[in-house]
């Protein structure tokens, strides 16, 4: 049994569908309506509105999102059964928010554990992998917070909310891997292993930093990618290599 046959361009159909065109004024009511309950309910999950969201937040604004859109505009879809399912989701963000404070085991679950990427200029392409960030976008995170050289970086924490954290020397720093300028647009230069060199090195894998005084062994990260010269500051040249 086929359906009825659809009339291509009919206007009829592409603007109002099998609507009557009074719909439209209740479809302005219907979303007036989800509207003010909906701001109504998020006035009550708090005011995190403005920062990133956690794993629980984000799956509180995909349910609110679906259990909002339908009723602005499907007929069949009754306003008080969206309302009841947008309370029910703003409750149960409620249970859960208070459970999350009271238990460090479902706040873990819920919202990870902060991770350590860099210690003492150093960092981790473990803590890397399990947070799925690149070498690169650990760069580019510590160049949104003024930092040119990994050497300045006591510890970077990647957060449950996705920002990263940097405690960073208050001066002094040590000499250490060059994340300026970006490295897409500057590549740093490879010293060569075969030439003896002099002064200060960093590995390109790890960030590790060593003073060498002759041919460079390998790191104990196990890297590739072999050595750069490490700095203090990047705009200025090495530290003796």
């Amino acid at each position: 049994m086929s359906g009825p046959e659809i009339i291509p361009f009919d206007w009829q159909r592409i603007w109002l569908g099998d609507a009557p065109p009074l719909f439209l004024l209740e479809i302005v009511f219907r979303t007036a309506v989800i509207f003010l309950w909906l701001l109504f309910l998020l006035r009550l999950t708090g005011k995190r509105g403005l920062a990133q969201l956690s794993a629980l937040e984000l799956v509180i604004v995909i349910a609110l999102g679906s259990a909002a859109g339908d009723p602005l505009f499907y007929p069949e879809v009754p306003l008080l059964h969206a309302m009841l399912a947008l309370a029910l989701v703003v409750g149960f963000q409620r249970v859960l928010s208070r459970l999350v404070v009271r238990s460090e085991t479902v706040e873990s679950f819920m919202e990870g554990q902060p991770v350590e990427l860099v210690r003492d200029g150093v960092f981790s392409m473990v803590a890397l992998t399990g947070v799925n960030l690149s070498r690169e976008d650990l760069f580019e995170k510590l160049r949104a917070q003024s930092v040119m050289q990994l050497g300045e970086v006591r510890r970077a924490y990647f957060e449950q909310d996705g920002t990263l954290t940097v405690f960073s020397h208050d001066k002094d720093s040590p000499p250490g891997l060059p994340v300026v300028p970006p490295w897409d647009l500057e590549p740093p230069f490879v010293l060569d292993p075969d030439v003896p060199q002099q002064g200060w090195a960093a590995c390109l894998d790890c960030g590790r930093v060593v003073q060498v005084g002759g041919l460079l062994d390998a790191c104990v990260c196990g890297g590739k990618d072999g050595w750069t010269a490490a700095v203090v500051d990047p705009l200025v040249g090495p530290a003796g290599v």
